[in-house]
Formats: C-alpha cells, sequence, structure tokens
C-alpha cells in the first residue's frame, strides 16, 4: 500500500518570501507540529545533494531520518526523499503566484511504508492528511502576521 497526501494553501505573501521560509529545513520545526529537530549533514545553503537529519513524533512514536535534497528550483519546486526508517518517503514543495503578492503551496508527501507502517497505511495516510493540513495553516499563520 503506498500513501499518497498532498494539500495545497494559499498565503498572501510572494512566492519569494514563502519559498525562502518554507524551504529552509531549519523553519520546519516552527511550522510542522511534528518536527522535534533539524540538522544540517551538509552545509547550508540548499542545493542538490543537501542532507538533513530530522527527528519527528508521529502517531505516538520517534521517527529520526536523513533527507536528501533531490530537485530544487530556487522560488519553484523542492523535493527531498529518504530512504532510511519504516517508511521511506519524497516530500515535494511547490510554490506559484496566486496573484500578484500570494503564493499557492502545494506540500505532498508519498511514500511505500514496510512492516508494520505498511499494514497501517490507511490509518497513515488519514493522519498524514490531517497533520499536513494543519502544518500548512501554520505556515499561512506564521507567514501572514
Amino acid at each position: 500500500m503506498s500513501v499518497d497526501v498532498q494539500v495545497e494553501t494559499t498565503i498572501e505573501q510572494p512566492p519569494p518570501i514563502v519559498a525562502a521560509f518554507a524551504g529552509d529545513p531549519t523553519n520546519a520545526p516552527k511550522w510542522y507540529a511534528n518536527i522535534a529537530s533539524v540538522q544540517w549533514q551538509t552545509p547550508p545553503p540548499l542545493s542538490v545533494g543537501s542532507r538533513m537529519d530530522f527527528v519527528a513524533q508521529f502517531l505516538g512514536r520517534r521517527l529520526a531520518y536523513t533527507y536528501e535534497v533531490v530537485e530544487f528550483e530556487a522560488e519553484r519546486r523542492l523535493v527531498m526523499s529518504t530512504a532510511d526508517g519504516p517508511f521511506p518517503m519524497e516530500t515535494t514543495y511547490e510554490w506559484e503566484s496566486a496573484g500578484e503578492s500570494a503564493t499557492r503551496m502545494t506540500l505532498r508527501n508519498r511514500g511505500n511504508p514496510s512492516g508494520f507502517s505498511r499494514a497501517a497505511g490507511p490509518i497513515m495516510e488519514r493522519a498524514m492528511r490531517r497533520a499536513t493540513t494543519k502544518d500548512l495553516a501554520r505556515l499561512k499563520a506564521l507567514l501572514e502576521t
């Protein structure tokens, strides 16, 4: 069972501002409720090949994983993937203009859980959709104040 969750929101800030904040992994704990910390393995700034260690809490479990940037187009698209842990996943951020000073941001998480995570796939997908929707709302609130 693969999991594929995509949500989007419109943020009343131009794409360069939204992409600079949301696309900086250091800021992830500020707007992702489940991410406790991010530690760079490679030196910033972000580029293809950058690697970061993330620690998160999800469905009552502590998750530690390393993301690697596999695609990066400044102010337009960021794709990070991880192959380790019980839930190898790819996360995609996309930013596009939504008017004179607004950005449509799309956040997509997809992967193929294994082991226990595989059996819990449908529950995981619903929980991921709820969490991701709340995370984008938090990002929107942060950037619009």
